[in-house]
């Protein structure tokens, strides 16, 4: 999500829940026994419903290429400028004049209805197409309502971390339209734009061996996030990324760094995305055919152990220890933290803003992927390929599906095309001009050009860009490119299956999560958490693991 948003709040809010999202599996909850449900997929099943992958030959050549890493792992390309005369990649108007409604979650001002932006778009698409934004912060309960009224729109989007409390996988093939026939194989090069997303990223819409979602912001690079620190600082003190390599180096920088008499300490949470570092498994492990939770994992304990140390240490902030994460980013960008987890969502162009506006100095880097010990192969594990999922009614006929697949095309245009420039800008003249060769918003357009609107339905892959902070795209990408070759699948990676409900409550397992969170704030201890993990493990562990077992496993497979 790093190409039109960076310039939207959208990006902290909704990508900061979608990086911690993808940790998780795509799951749907199963709401009641009568409900339609949808089984994972088998790997004969996905492979003839997945559409066929064509590079685009109308995409802009990046400053920075992709770099491949293993089976569906790849850096974003990087552009260091925006094309003075954007290409075209869709010859004509996609759209017969067809209309339609669409809703989309919105993190931000809803823009008048019917605005001049929007009647651009209509008119370049070649349909009645109404956008209904709704509020983000409440979306998971806004679409239950419509989905239990039998009221979708035309088009909606789905975020694939709500799919438990949307029940995506009763309302495939229900309420939302089958799109196999249409997309799958061959069928996608009549959209071009479609065609070139990622392979991985159009899993994530594949239901029972059908296809039925259409992925945004796709990529390849869908890592969950990162350990940041302050790289001016730490640079200063002469310390580089490249010197840390073990959890060793780590507790003796929070030493090093923490000042608590100037109000400086050297960590914030880091526990999210650090774990994996001991070898932590991301939601299960197999071993010798055997699913094994994390919970259950001696490496879970040694991470545990040690984030217990550095808060005991007194090397994390005291706010962190008290659970405050809304003001992280102020002490990040104060100095007050010098080491923090995040979503990369962070790692901006708006980011550097708001970080030299507090200290002109400020250069936010990311520590490459370690082991705890500072041996062996570091892993990170790939996230989901795409986290925005939109949907098509069911109740639509078959030559209107084209339609909307057509305006889907239109929408999916590559990064800095004629068409892409239309979707996240407006109009040149009227809700954008160039300044610097960069598109920049009129008063009209910060009003009405939503970069989740019509994006939030169709959008091409990811791309680095943050014209002006050509700095942040080149560190942004020399990172990904270092770290690309560590990406690993989990198990179960993009594979979408129905949980029932209390199955779903038990893999949650909140009143351990809530422990284990006390103990890396130095609240409660390790053998606290084994106390949590063991009565959890004797009950909603134990049914959770048997249903894993005999409804994926056993059935489908890891999915590698």
């Amino acid at each position: 999500m790093r190409s039109g948003l960076n310039r939207r709040s959208f990006l902290t809010t909704a990508a900061t829940v979608a990086g911690a999202a993808a940790m998780a599996p795509m799951l749907s909850a199963c709401g009641s026994g009568s409900a339609k449900k949808s089984g994972a997929n088998t790997k004969e099943g996905l492979k003839a419903a997945l559409p066929a992958y064509v590079p685009n030959g109308n995409a802009v050549k990046p400053d920075i290429a992709s770099v491949q890493g293993g089976p569906d792992a790849a850096t974003d390309p990087a552009y260091l400028s925006y094309p003075a005369s954007p290409p075209s990649s869709v010859s004509g108007v996609p759209g017969k004049g067809g209309s339609y409604t669409a809703v989309t979650p919105l993190w931000g001002t809803n823009p008048p209805a019917g605005n001049s932006f929007f009647q651009a778009m209509n008119k370049a698409l070649g349909v009645e197409l109404t956008v209904k934004p709704a509020d983000g912060n409440t979306y998971d309960t806004i679409v239950p309502t419509m989905t239990a009224a039998k009221k979708l729109p035309d088009w909606i989007n789905l975020p694939a971390w709500w799919n438990a409390k949307f029940n995506t996988g009763s309302l495939v093939g229900s309420q939302l339209a089958d799109l196999t026939p249409y997309l799958s194989g061959d069928n996608i090069k009549k959209y071009p734009n479609l065609a070139a997303l990622p392979t991985g990223a159009w899993q994530n819409g594949v239901w029972g061996d059908k296809l039925y979602g259409i992925p945004c912001f796709s990529t390849s690079f869908g890592i969950p996030g990162a350990t940041f620190y302050r790289r001016d600082i730490l640079e200063g003190r002469g310390i580089t990324a490249e010197q840390v390599k073990s959890a060793d180096d780590l507790m003796n920088i929070g030493k090093e760094l923490t000042d608590a008499k100037r109000g400086v300490w050297a960590f914030d949470d880091v526990w999210t995305y650090l774990q994996f570092s001991w070898g932590v498994p991301m939601n299960w492990r197999v071993d010798n055919g055997k699913l094994v939770h994390p919970f259950e994992t001696q490496e879970f304990l040694e991470a545990l152990d040690w984030h217990y140390r550095l808060a005991t240490a007194g090397y994390m902030h005291p706010d962190a220890l008290a659970g405050d994460n809304a003001n992280g980013a102020t002490r990040f960008y104060s100095g007050k933290v010098l080491i923090a987890g995040g979503g990369l969502g962070a790692w901006n162009l708006a980011d550097h803003q708001s970080g030299t506006a507090a200290d002109p100095n400020y250069r936010r880097g990311a520590l490459n992927a370690v082991t705890a010990g500072g041996t062996g192969t570091p892993v990170i594990y790939m996230g989901a390929s795409a986290s925005m999922i939109s949907y098509l009614n069911a109740d639509l006929k078959p030559a209107q599906i084209e339609e909307l697949l057509s305006v889907a095309n239109y929408l999916a245009a590559p990064y800095g095309t004629a068409e892409y420039t239309l979707v996240n800008f407006g109009v040149e003249g009227v809700h954008h001009t160039r300044v610097n060769g960069v598109p920049t918003f009129t008063e009209e357009g910060k009003k009405d050009v939503q970069a989740t609107a019509f994006p939030f339905l169709a959008a091409s892959s990811s791309v680095i860009s943050n014209p002006g902070g050509d700095q942040v795209t080149k560190d942004y990408a020399a990172w990904s490119a270092a770290n690309v070759k560590y990406l690993t699948k989990p198990p179960f990676w993009g594979m979408n299956f129905t949980m029932p409900q209390a199955i779903s409550s038990a893999a949650a397992a909140q009143n351990v999560n809530d422990t284990i969170k006390d103990c890396y704030h130095g609240k409660k201890k390790v053998s606290e958490v084994q106390d949590a993990i063991s009565s959890w493990r004797s009950g909603p562990g134990e049914r959770l693991k048997q249903w894993m077992t005999d409804n994926v496993l056993d059935k489908y497979g890891t999915g590698q």
